[in-house]
């Protein structure tokens, strides 16, 4: 608590510069506005999912969602720049592929759904081409983390913004989380307020929407995580937490307090070794967790993982082998009901381009 108290002090101290970078990336976005820097568009489909923050709004999960309802009609591909990768350039994904190649998310993307192209390319306007180069038969192209990257216009833009940090209720970087004008939330078509409690009322609905004020043309919907049932990082073999677990939790993710609140309520004590988002693993942070890992006395103890980390962690598969190390996958769930209807405006979003 200590640490939070101080760290949010600190930030405040830096509200000058937030406030020249809220200068930068308003006239970033008035040269775009004003044409005055190139952006382009494709004759496809483009969806972009993307965010107003840093981190920790549910991107990944979305991509997956979109790409399991869009998958068995469409040909589709993923986009991604790429991050903390040791590569630069376009890339497109194939059996020798690993997660410094193309970085976590699309390397789980690209495992995840084995027969989906997943590119990774810093300048999308470049990558593009590319990527319709080698995947000719491409119907529509999911970008992956896009939505400040105005050079390439989407037909469709999903923003999504957390319940415990709506981008109405942010500031500018450093002093808060956001990297992209509050304003810029009307280019988008859908708006989904991710990480939701699952007993959020209709009131509480009610009162967001109408913080975030969409226009007329704009879709506002409310997304709750839900967690899967945990698989061995190896064997995948699935794995049932019981209430008597002691667990190992290893993260290196952005957000972790929604998985901290699920591992709370499912088992009886755990540890957690944090790690900053996208962290690369190394040796001797293996050594900590077989470390830490001794040190727990209970029988029924496990390590469980996100599905990001364990991407970063399979260059020690066979150094992990011994250890019940578990995955836990992490998936949108709509609330209110009103699933079908956020599927449906993306379909239809497909199926209008296609025959206009």
């Amino acid at each position: 608590m200590f640490s939070n108290f101080f760290l949010k002090s600190f930030r405040i101290l830096l509200l000058p510069f937030s406030l020249l970078y809220w200068l930068g990336i308003a006239i970033r976005n008035w040269f775009y506005d004003k044409k005055l820097l190139p952006s382009g568009s494709f004759g496809l489909p483009i969806i972009c999912v993307g965010n107003l923050s840093i981190g920790g709004t549910g991107k990944s999960p979305m991509v997956e969602y979109l790409v399991r309802l869009l998958q068995p009609e469409f040909r589709i591909a993923t986009l991604s720049r790429g991050y903390k990768r040791r590569t630069t350039g376009y890339a497109l994904a194939d059996e020798r592929t690993t997660a410094l190649d193309i970085g976590d998310e699309p390397m789980q993307f690209h495992l995840k759904f084995p027969s989906l192209p997943v590119a990774v390319g810093e300048e999308r306007m470049v990558a593009i081409p590319q990527l319709l180069h080698d995947r000719p038969d491409t119907q529509a192209i999911i970008l992956d983390d896009a939505f400040q990257h105005r050079a390439v216009r989407a037909g469709l833009n999903i923003l999504l913004t957390p319940f415990t940090n709506l981008f109405t209720r942010d500031f500018y970087l450093p002093t808060g989380d956001l990297r992209d004008l509050k304003s810029s939330y009307l280019r988008s078509h859908i708006i989904i307020v991710t990480k939701c409690p699952v007993d959020i009322s209709a009131e509480e609905k009610k009162r967001i929407t109408e913080e975030i004020n969409p226009t007329r043309h704009q879709s506002v919907f409310f997304t709750a995580i839900e967690y899967g049932t945990p698989y061995h990082i190896n064997t995948r073999e699935e794995y049932q937490l019981e209430a008597s677990n002691e667990l190992l939790l290893v993260t290196g993710i952005a957000n972790p307090e929604p998985l901290k609140l699920f591992v709370e309520e499912h088992s009886r004590e755990y540890i957690m070794l944090e790690y900053p988002d996208h962290y690369i693993f190394t040796i001797d942070d293996l050594k900590e967790i077989r470390k830490k890992f001794r040190m727990m006395e209970s029988p029924g103890k496990v390590i469980l993982t996100t599905e990001k980390d364990a991407v970063r962690l399979m260059k020690f598969r066979s150094e992990l082998s011994d250890l019940p190390l578990y995955v836990i996958p992490v998936r949108h769930h709509f609330l209110f009901s009103e699933g079908e209807q956020f599927n449906q405006l993306v379909i239809n979003f497909i199926r209008s381009f296609s025959q206009a």
